[in-house]
Protein backbone atom coordinates (compact mmCIF):
# COMPACT_ATOMS: atom_id res chain seq x y z
CA UNK A 1 0.00 0.00 0.00
CA UNK A 2 1.15 3.60 -1.01
CA UNK A 3 2.03 6.03 1.35
CA UNK A 4 -0.65 8.21 0.16
CA UNK A 5 -3.26 5.59 0.01
CA UNK A 6 -2.10 4.62 4.32
CA UNK A 7 -2.99 8.20 5.23
CA UNK A 8 -6.49 8.95 6.03
CA UNK A 9 -9.30 10.04 3.58
CA UNK A 10 -10.92 12.52 5.64
CA UNK A 11 -9.20 14.87 8.08
CA UNK A 12 -8.70 13.82 11.06
CA UNK A 13 -10.24 17.66 12.15
CA UNK A 14 -13.30 17.19 10.44
CA UNK A 15 -13.68 13.30 10.97
CA UNK A 16 -13.85 14.26 14.47
CA UNK A 17 -17.01 16.26 14.54
CA UNK A 18 -20.62 15.29 15.04
CA UNK A 19 -23.77 16.40 12.79
CA UNK A 20 -25.50 18.75 14.42
CA UNK A 21 -28.32 16.85 16.24
CA UNK A 22 -30.92 19.33 15.93
CA UNK A 23 -30.67 19.16 12.25
CA UNK A 24 -30.39 15.28 12.38
CA UNK A 25 -33.43 14.77 14.06
CA UNK A 26 -35.42 17.82 12.48
CA UNK A 27 -34.43 15.85 8.85
CA UNK A 28 -35.50 12.54 10.09
CA UNK A 29 -38.73 13.83 10.79
CA UNK A 30 -39.14 15.75 7.72
CA UNK A 31 -38.39 12.50 5.84
CA UNK A 32 -40.76 10.58 7.66
CA UNK A 33 -43.47 12.82 7.12
CA UNK A 34 -42.93 12.85 2.98
CA UNK A 35 -42.95 9.21 3.42
CA UNK A 36 -46.48 10.03 4.58
CA UNK A 37 -46.31 9.21 8.25
CA UNK A 38 -48.00 11.39 10.70
CA UNK A 39 -44.65 12.49 12.20
CA UNK A 40 -45.02 15.64 14.80
CA UNK A 41 -41.55 17.28 15.14
CA UNK A 42 -40.02 19.14 18.21
CA UNK A 43 -36.54 18.92 17.02
CA UNK A 44 -36.31 22.35 14.53
CA UNK A 45 -35.04 25.29 16.39
CA UNK A 46 -36.70 27.77 13.76
CA UNK A 47 -40.80 29.54 14.41
CA UNK A 48 -43.45 28.14 12.57
CA UNK A 49 -44.56 31.70 11.49
CA UNK A 50 -43.75 33.60 7.99
CA UNK A 51 -40.88 35.96 7.67
CA UNK A 52 -43.12 39.43 7.68
CA UNK A 53 -44.36 40.91 4.76
CA UNK A 54 -42.71 44.28 4.54
CA UNK A 55 -38.96 42.49 5.32
CA UNK A 56 -39.94 39.98 2.24
CA UNK A 57 -41.46 42.86 -0.07
CA UNK A 58 -37.84 44.52 0.31
CA UNK A 59 -35.89 41.35 -0.59
CA UNK A 60 -37.78 41.15 -3.61
CA UNK A 61 -37.03 45.13 -4.59
CA UNK A 62 -33.48 43.80 -3.91
CA UNK A 63 -33.65 41.58 -6.60
CA UNK A 64 -34.58 44.10 -9.12
CA UNK A 65 -31.64 46.15 -8.05
CA UNK A 66 -28.30 45.83 -10.10
CA UNK A 67 -26.38 46.48 -7.21
CA UNK A 68 -27.21 43.68 -5.49
CA UNK A 69 -26.21 41.39 -7.96
CA UNK A 70 -21.75 41.79 -7.69
CA UNK A 71 -20.03 41.32 -4.52
CA UNK A 72 -20.20 43.54 -1.72
CA UNK A 73 -17.69 44.21 1.25
CA UNK A 74 -16.84 41.00 3.22
CA UNK A 75 -17.82 42.86 6.35
CA UNK A 76 -21.39 43.46 5.83
CA UNK A 77 -23.33 46.11 3.87
CA UNK A 78 -22.24 49.70 5.49
CA UNK A 79 -26.33 50.58 5.76
CA UNK A 80 -26.68 46.95 7.71
CA UNK A 81 -23.49 47.49 10.06
CA UNK A 82 -24.89 50.83 10.88
CA UNK A 83 -28.79 49.26 11.32
CA UNK A 84 -26.87 46.76 13.96
CA UNK A 85 -25.17 49.56 15.45
CA UNK A 86 -28.22 51.33 15.97
CA UNK A 87 -30.54 48.38 16.76
CA UNK A 88 -27.47 47.57 19.79
CA UNK A 89 -28.07 51.56 21.18
CA UNK A 90 -32.31 50.61 20.97
CA UNK A 91 -32.38 47.22 22.30
CA UNK A 92 -29.28 46.44 24.36
CA UNK A 93 -28.54 50.00 25.64
CA UNK A 94 -24.69 50.80 24.58
CA UNK A 95 -23.36 52.15 21.86
CA UNK A 96 -21.34 50.48 19.28
CA UNK A 97 -19.67 51.54 15.91
CA UNK A 98 -20.53 50.27 12.79
CA UNK A 99 -16.65 49.40 12.11
CA UNK A 100 -17.01 46.78 14.83
CA UNK A 101 -19.61 44.72 13.47
CA UNK A 102 -19.32 41.97 11.14
CA UNK A 103 -22.21 40.59 8.65
CA UNK A 104 -21.99 36.71 8.98
CA UNK A 105 -23.65 33.86 7.02
CA UNK A 106 -26.36 32.80 9.86
CA UNK A 107 -25.44 32.56 13.80
CA UNK A 108 -23.57 29.44 13.59
CA UNK A 109 -20.64 31.17 11.23
CA UNK A 110 -20.27 34.03 13.81
CA UNK A 111 -20.24 31.25 16.69
CA UNK A 112 -17.17 29.48 14.76
CA UNK A 113 -15.29 33.28 14.05
CA UNK A 114 -15.75 34.22 17.43
CA UNK A 115 -14.05 31.44 18.11
CA UNK A 116 -11.73 31.12 16.21
CA UNK A 117 -10.33 34.75 16.46
CA UNK A 118 -9.29 34.53 20.24
CA UNK A 119 -8.75 30.55 20.83
CA UNK A 120 -5.57 29.35 20.07
CA UNK A 121 -4.86 25.07 20.25
CA UNK A 122 -4.57 24.63 24.47
CA UNK A 123 -6.98 26.92 25.30
CA UNK A 124 -10.06 26.19 27.73
CA UNK A 125 -13.65 27.25 27.12
CA UNK A 126 -15.92 27.17 29.76
CA UNK A 127 -18.90 26.10 28.74
CA UNK A 128 -22.32 26.47 30.90
CA UNK A 129 -24.18 23.18 30.30
CA UNK A 130 -27.05 22.23 28.87
CA UNK A 131 -25.69 24.08 25.49
CA UNK A 132 -26.55 24.38 22.07
CA UNK A 133 -25.23 21.45 20.10
CA UNK A 134 -22.56 23.37 17.43
CA UNK A 135 -20.86 25.12 20.78
CA UNK A 136 -18.25 22.51 21.70
CA UNK A 137 -17.63 21.57 17.50
CA UNK A 138 -17.15 25.26 16.98
CA UNK A 139 -14.64 25.21 20.18
CA UNK A 140 -12.74 22.21 19.28
CA UNK A 141 -12.25 23.31 15.37
CA UNK A 142 -10.78 26.72 16.53
CA UNK A 143 -8.40 24.29 18.79
CA UNK A 144 -9.95 24.69 21.75
CA UNK A 145 -10.81 22.57 24.55
CA UNK A 146 -14.59 22.56 25.70
CA UNK A 147 -14.65 22.69 29.60
CA UNK A 148 -18.47 21.63 30.37
CA UNK A 149 -19.86 23.08 33.61
CA UNK A 150 -23.40 21.54 34.13
CA UNK A 151 -26.68 22.86 36.23
CA UNK A 152 -29.01 20.73 36.21
CA UNK A 153 -33.41 20.94 36.58
CA UNK A 154 -32.42 21.67 40.51
CA UNK A 155 -30.51 24.78 39.49
CA UNK A 156 -33.13 25.90 36.54
CA UNK A 157 -30.13 24.98 34.51
CA UNK A 158 -28.16 28.26 35.56
CA UNK A 159 -24.13 27.95 36.59
CA UNK A 160 -23.00 29.69 39.32
CA UNK A 161 -19.72 31.95 39.61
CA UNK A 162 -18.58 29.31 41.74
CA UNK A 163 -18.86 26.82 39.62
CA UNK A 164 -17.35 28.55 36.60
CA UNK A 165 -14.48 29.19 39.62
CA UNK A 166 -13.80 25.45 40.10
CA UNK A 167 -13.68 25.34 36.34
CA UNK A 168 -11.23 27.77 36.01
CA UNK A 169 -7.23 26.67 35.12
CA UNK A 170 -4.27 28.80 33.82
CA UNK A 171 -5.76 27.61 30.41
CA UNK A 172 -8.93 29.24 30.28
CA UNK A 173 -9.25 31.52 27.69
CA UNK A 174 -12.80 32.30 27.60
CA UNK A 175 -16.37 31.90 28.84
CA UNK A 176 -19.54 31.13 26.60
CA UNK A 177 -22.65 33.02 27.39
CA UNK A 178 -25.86 32.09 26.50
CA UNK A 179 -28.89 33.82 27.77
CA UNK A 180 -31.70 33.42 27.32
CA UNK A 181 -30.61 29.58 26.49
CA UNK A 182 -30.55 27.38 23.94
CA UNK A 183 -31.56 24.44 24.76
CA UNK A 184 -33.13 25.32 28.23
CA UNK A 185 -35.22 28.41 28.00
CA UNK A 186 -33.51 29.51 31.05
CA UNK A 187 -32.48 33.01 31.75
CA UNK A 188 -29.91 34.73 33.79
CA UNK A 189 -31.14 37.95 36.00
CA UNK A 190 -29.52 40.51 35.79
CA UNK A 191 -27.69 39.97 39.18
CA UNK A 192 -26.25 36.86 38.03
CA UNK A 193 -25.64 38.22 34.99
CA UNK A 194 -23.76 40.83 36.58
CA UNK A 195 -21.65 38.76 38.47
CA UNK A 196 -20.45 35.94 35.73
CA UNK A 197 -19.32 39.16 33.59
CA UNK A 198 -17.60 40.71 36.74
CA UNK A 199 -15.76 37.15 37.55
CA UNK A 200 -14.69 37.20 33.93
CA UNK A 201 -13.65 40.50 34.12
CA UNK A 202 -11.43 39.91 37.07
CA UNK A 203 -9.86 36.88 35.56
CA UNK A 204 -9.04 38.09 32.48
CA UNK A 205 -11.43 35.41 30.65
CA UNK A 206 -12.88 36.53 27.31
CA UNK A 207 -16.76 36.60 27.07
CA UNK A 208 -18.38 35.42 24.22
CA UNK A 209 -22.12 35.99 24.01
CA UNK A 210 -24.96 34.55 22.10
CA UNK A 211 -27.66 36.89 22.66
CA UNK A 212 -30.05 35.35 19.51
CA UNK A 213 -32.84 34.90 21.79
CA UNK A 214 -32.83 38.44 22.82
CA UNK A 215 -36.70 39.42 22.06
CA UNK A 216 -38.13 35.99 23.35
CA UNK A 217 -38.23 36.71 27.68
CA UNK A 218 -41.88 35.65 29.63
CA UNK A 219 -43.30 36.23 32.89
CA UNK A 220 -41.22 38.63 34.66
CA UNK A 221 -37.99 37.53 33.43
CA UNK A 222 -35.60 40.33 31.72
CA UNK A 223 -32.83 39.99 28.84
CA UNK A 224 -29.69 41.44 30.06
CA UNK A 225 -27.04 42.28 28.04
CA UNK A 226 -23.58 41.76 29.56
CA UNK A 227 -21.76 44.49 28.50
CA UNK A 228 -24.10 46.35 29.37
CA UNK A 229 -24.24 45.48 33.35
CA UNK A 230 -20.64 45.36 32.73
CA UNK A 231 -19.02 47.58 29.92
CA UNK A 232 -15.12 47.20 31.03
CA UNK A 233 -15.88 43.98 28.93
CA UNK A 234 -15.88 45.76 25.95
CA UNK A 235 -12.29 45.03 25.00
CA UNK A 236 -12.27 41.50 26.10
CA UNK A 237 -16.25 40.28 24.82
CA UNK A 238 -17.80 39.44 21.38
CA UNK A 239 -21.48 39.22 20.65
CA UNK A 240 -23.26 37.09 18.66
CA UNK A 241 -26.78 37.92 16.84
CA UNK A 242 -28.94 37.41 14.09
CA UNK A 243 -32.27 37.89 12.88
CA UNK A 244 -32.83 34.40 12.36
CA UNK A 245 -34.92 34.02 15.32
CA UNK A 246 -36.51 37.33 16.40
CA UNK A 247 -37.74 37.55 12.64
CA UNK A 248 -38.59 34.25 11.58
CA UNK A 249 -35.53 34.38 8.90
CA UNK A 250 -33.86 30.89 9.90
CA UNK A 251 -33.65 30.51 6.02
CA UNK A 252 -32.23 34.10 5.11
CA UNK A 253 -28.81 33.80 6.46
CA UNK A 254 -27.90 36.52 8.20
CA UNK A 255 -25.90 37.06 11.66
CA UNK A 256 -23.39 39.33 12.95
CA UNK A 257 -20.44 39.46 15.61
CA UNK A 258 -19.88 42.71 17.36
CA UNK A 259 -16.34 43.08 19.16
CA UNK A 260 -12.93 44.97 19.70
CA UNK A 261 -11.59 46.50 16.67
CA UNK A 262 -8.53 43.56 16.29
CA UNK A 263 -10.63 41.21 16.63
CA UNK A 264 -13.34 42.33 13.73
CA UNK A 265 -10.91 42.77 11.86
CA UNK A 266 -8.94 39.16 12.34
CA UNK A 267 -12.41 37.87 11.77
CA UNK A 268 -13.32 39.62 8.48
CA UNK A 269 -9.90 38.75 6.83
CA UNK A 270 -11.28 35.41 7.52
CA UNK A 271 -14.50 35.39 6.23
CA UNK A 272 -12.91 37.12 3.14
CA UNK A 273 -11.38 33.68 2.17
CA UNK A 274 -14.04 31.67 3.79
CA UNK A 275 -17.49 33.10 2.23
CA UNK A 276 -16.95 36.70 1.62
CA UNK A 277 -19.58 38.74 1.85
CA UNK A 278 -23.66 37.45 3.20
CA UNK A 279 -26.41 37.14 0.36
CA UNK A 280 -26.94 40.88 -0.58
CA UNK A 281 -30.76 40.16 -1.01
CA UNK A 282 -30.94 38.83 2.79
CA UNK A 283 -28.72 41.77 3.57
CA UNK A 284 -31.06 44.01 2.16
CA UNK A 285 -34.00 42.05 4.46
CA UNK A 286 -32.16 42.26 6.99
CA UNK A 287 -31.68 45.91 6.89
CA UNK A 288 -35.72 46.33 6.94
CA UNK A 289 -36.17 44.05 10.05
CA UNK A 290 -33.44 46.23 11.88
CA UNK A 291 -35.03 49.31 11.31
CA UNK A 292 -38.74 48.20 11.52
CA UNK A 293 -40.94 48.32 14.46
CA UNK A 294 -41.23 45.37 16.86
CA UNK A 295 -45.02 44.54 16.38
CA UNK A 296 -44.70 41.55 14.39
CA UNK A 297 -41.61 39.86 16.92
CA UNK A 298 -44.19 40.82 19.72
CA UNK A 299 -47.32 39.23 18.39
CA UNK A 300 -44.76 35.90 17.76
CA UNK A 301 -44.06 36.15 21.44
CA UNK A 302 -47.16 36.05 22.42
CA UNK A 303 -47.76 33.03 20.51
CA UNK A 304 -44.67 31.36 21.67
CA UNK A 305 -45.89 32.10 25.19
CA UNK A 306 -49.30 30.66 25.23
CA UNK A 307 -48.07 27.45 23.42
CA UNK A 308 -44.90 27.48 26.39
CA UNK A 309 -47.68 27.48 29.21
CA UNK A 310 -49.71 24.39 27.41
CA UNK A 311 -46.44 22.29 26.96
CA UNK A 312 -45.05 22.60 29.99
CA UNK A 313 -48.35 22.01 31.72
CA UNK A 314 -49.03 18.96 30.31
CA UNK A 315 -45.12 17.67 30.32
CA UNK A 316 -45.61 18.01 34.22
CA UNK A 317 -48.49 15.47 34.37
CA UNK A 318 -46.17 12.69 33.32
CA UNK A 319 -45.39 10.91 36.34
CA UNK A 320 -41.26 10.77 36.41
CA UNK A 321 -40.57 14.22 34.32
CA UNK A 322 -39.16 17.19 35.81
CA UNK A 323 -39.84 20.40 33.42
CA UNK A 324 -38.44 23.71 35.08
CA UNK A 325 -41.05 26.29 33.20
CA UNK A 326 -38.37 28.39 30.64
CA UNK A 327 -38.48 32.33 31.06
CA UNK A 328 -36.82 32.26 27.34
CA UNK A 329 -36.11 31.51 23.69
CA UNK A 330 -38.92 28.63 22.69
CA UNK A 331 -37.55 25.25 24.22
CA UNK A 332 -38.67 23.06 27.13
CA UNK A 333 -36.08 20.68 28.56
CA UNK A 334 -37.48 18.10 31.27
CA UNK A 335 -35.63 15.98 33.10
CA UNK A 336 -36.62 12.62 31.94
CA UNK A 337 -34.61 10.82 34.24
CA UNK A 338 -37.36 9.44 36.86
CA UNK A 339 -38.67 7.33 33.22
CA UNK A 340 -35.09 5.57 32.79
CA UNK A 341 -34.80 1.80 33.74
CA UNK A 342 -38.95 1.57 33.15
CA UNK A 343 -40.01 -0.24 30.42
CA UNK A 344 -42.46 1.04 27.78
CA UNK A 345 -44.15 -1.63 25.46
CA UNK A 346 -41.27 -3.72 25.62
CA UNK A 347 -38.48 -1.47 25.55
CA UNK A 348 -36.73 -0.17 28.86
CA UNK A 349 -34.59 3.04 28.05
CA UNK A 350 -31.70 3.88 29.55
CA UNK A 351 -30.76 6.81 28.30
CA UNK A 352 -32.71 9.64 26.85
CA UNK A 353 -31.17 8.99 23.44
CA UNK A 354 -32.54 5.69 23.60
CA UNK A 355 -36.20 7.34 24.87
CA UNK A 356 -36.42 9.54 21.99
CA UNK A 357 -35.53 6.69 19.72
CA UNK A 358 -38.60 5.15 21.85
CA UNK A 359 -41.05 7.82 21.45
CA UNK A 360 -40.19 8.71 17.43
CA UNK A 361 -40.30 4.71 16.48
CA UNK A 362 -44.00 4.24 18.81
CA UNK A 363 -45.65 6.93 18.58
CA UNK A 364 -43.81 9.19 15.53
CA UNK A 365 -43.10 12.40 17.63
CA UNK A 366 -39.76 14.09 17.28
CA UNK A 367 -37.77 15.50 20.03
CA UNK A 368 -33.36 15.77 20.41
CA UNK A 369 -32.17 14.26 23.56
CA UNK A 370 -30.02 15.45 26.44
CA UNK A 371 -27.08 13.96 24.78
CA UNK A 372 -26.97 16.55 21.69
CA UNK A 373 -26.23 18.98 24.54
CA UNK A 374 -24.72 17.22 27.92
CA UNK A 375 -25.73 14.77 30.15
CA UNK A 376 -28.12 12.30 29.11
CA UNK A 377 -31.40 12.27 30.80
CA UNK A 378 -33.07 15.23 29.41
CA UNK A 379 -35.31 15.82 26.30
CA UNK A 380 -35.36 19.36 24.62
CA UNK A 381 -38.53 19.91 22.93
CA UNK A 382 -39.09 22.86 21.03
CA UNK A 383 -43.00 25.19 21.08
CA UNK A 384 -42.31 26.77 17.90
CA UNK A 385 -45.11 24.84 15.97
CA UNK A 386 -48.45 25.30 15.36
CA UNK A 387 -50.96 24.78 18.33
CA UNK A 388 -52.91 21.94 17.22
CA UNK A 389 -49.77 19.72 16.46
CA UNK A 390 -48.39 20.93 19.78
CA UNK A 391 -50.84 19.26 21.83
CA UNK A 392 -51.15 16.13 19.73
CA UNK A 393 -47.74 15.28 19.68
CA UNK A 394 -47.34 15.90 23.97
CA UNK A 395 -50.70 13.72 24.00
CA UNK A 396 -49.07 10.87 22.41
CA UNK A 397 -46.18 11.49 24.28
CA UNK A 398 -48.00 10.81 26.95
CA UNK A 399 -50.00 8.12 26.18
CA UNK A 400 -46.91 6.33 25.59
CA UNK A 401 -45.53 7.63 28.77
CA UNK A 402 -48.42 6.39 31.19
CA UNK A 403 -47.80 2.68 30.04
CA UNK A 404 -44.51 2.25 31.31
Amino acid sequence: MSQQTSRPRVSRRLAAIAESATLAVDGKAKALKAAGRPVIGFGAGEPDFPTPQAIVDSAVAACLDPVNHRYTPAAGLPALREAIAAKTLRDSGYAVRPQDVLVTNGGKQAVFQAFAAVVDPGDEVLLPAPYWTTYPEAIRLAGGEPVEVFAGADQGYLVTVEQLEAARTPRTKALLFCSPSNPTGAVYSPEQTEQIGRWALEHGIWVITDEIYEHLTYDDAVFTPIQRVVPELVDTSIVLNGVAKTYAMTGWRVGWMIGPADVIKAATNFQSHLTSNVANVSQRAAITALTGDLTAVHEMRAAFDRRRRTMVEMLATIDGVTVPTPQGAFYAYPSVEGLLGRTFRGVTPTTSAELAALILDEVEVAVVPGEAFGPSGFLRLSYALGDDDLVEGVTRIQRLLAEG
